[in-house]
C-alpha cells in the first residue's frame, strides 16, 4: 500500500477513534445529569474505555489521535498552499486548534494507558501557588473561551465543510453532515467555553478543584435551574458531535 494510502487509512482511525471517544464523554455527561458519580473529563472517559478494552485500545486512541495532531501540525505550519491568501492563514489557525484538540485526547488516552491521571485540577493547584499562578490561570482560562468562540463560529458558519470531500456521496448525506457538524461544533463550544470559564472562577477564587476539566464544569451546571435538562441537551450535542465525527473520518479530505 503508497504510504499516502496508509497514512490516510491512520487518519481516518484516529478520526474514528476521536468520535469514539466523544460518545462515551456524551453518555457519561448524561449520566451526571442524572446523578451518576462517573467522571464525565476526557479522563474519565477513557477510564471507561480502560476498563472495558484494556490498555490495547488505549494506545490504539492515543496513536491514531496523535497522528491527526502530527498532520494538522504540518497543516498549520506549511498546509492549504491551494487556498487563497487570507483564507489560508484561517485554515492554517484552524488546523492550529485542532492540533490542540486531538492532542489532548493523544496526552489523556497516553496517560491513562500508562496509569496517570492528568488532571487539570493538580497542576491548576500548582501553578496558583505561584505569585503569578492566578494571572497565568486566568489567561490560560480565556484562551479555551476564545477557542471555545472559535469553535461555536464554526459550527454556525460550518466552516468545517471546507475539510470535506463529499464526491460520492448523496445529497441526503452531505445535508445530513453539515446539520451534524453545525449542532455538534456548537455543543463543543459550549463544553469548552464552560472548563474555560470554570478555570477563571478557580483563579480568581483559589480554588483549584473548580478546574479539573469537564467534570466540575458539569457539575456546576447541574446545579444551575434547569441544569438536568442543559446537561442533558449538552450531552446530546456531544453524542452528535461524535456521530458527526464518525462520518467526518469517512469524508475528511486527507
Amino acid at each position: 500500500m503508497p504510504d499516502i494510502r496508509r497514512f490516510s487509512l491512520f487518519a481516518r482511525i484516529g478520526l474514528t477513534c476521536y468520535a469514539f471517544v466523544h460518545l462515551v464523554v456524551a453518555w457519561l455527561a448524561a449520566q451526571v445529569a442524572l446523578g451518576d458519580n462517573e467522571k464525565a473529563d476526557k479522563a474519565g472517559a477513557l477510564q471507561i474505555v480502560a476498563s472495558g478494552g484494556g490498555a490495547w485500545l488505549l494506545w490504539l486512541i492515543a496513536a491514531g489521535t496523535g497522528v491527526l495532531a502530527l498532520w494538522q501540525l504540518t497543516e498549520a505550519i506549511a498546509g492549504h498552499r491551494h487556498a487563497p491568501s487570507r483564507r489560508r492563514w484561517v485554515r492554517r489557525a484552524t488546523s492550529g486548534v485542532e492540533v490542540v484538540l486531538y492532542g489532548l485526547v493523544t496526552y489523556s488516552a497516553a496517560k491513562t494507558a500508562t496509569g496517570g491521571s492528568g488532571k487539570a485540577g493538580s497542576i491548576v493547584a500548582t501553578v496558583l501557588a505561584e505569585p503569578w499562578g492566578a494571572a497565568a490561570v486566568i489567561t490560560a482560562g480565556g484562551a479555551v473561551i476564545a477557542v471555545a468562540a472559535f469553535l461555536g463560529y464554526r459550527g454556525l458558519r460550518k466552516k468545517f465543510v471546507h475539510d470535506l470531500d463529499f464526491g460520492g456521496a448523496s445529497p441526503a448525506v452531505r445535508r445530513s453532515t453539515e446539520r451534524l457538524g453545525q449542532v455538534g461544533w456548537c455543543a463543543m463550544a459550549v463544553a469548552y467555553g464552560t472548563v474555560g470559564a470554570m478555570f477563571v472562577v478557580a483563579a480568581v477564587e483559589y480554588d483549584p478543584a473548580k478546574a479539573g476539566g469537564l467534570d466540575p464544569a458539569l457539575r456546576t451546571l447541574a446545579v444551575q435551574p434547569y441544569g438536568q435538562f442543559l446537561l442533558l441537551a449538552l450531552a446530546a450535542g456531544i453524542a452528535v458531535f461524535g456521530v458527526f465525527a464518525l462520518f467526518e473520518s469517512r469524508y475528511r479530505k486527507i
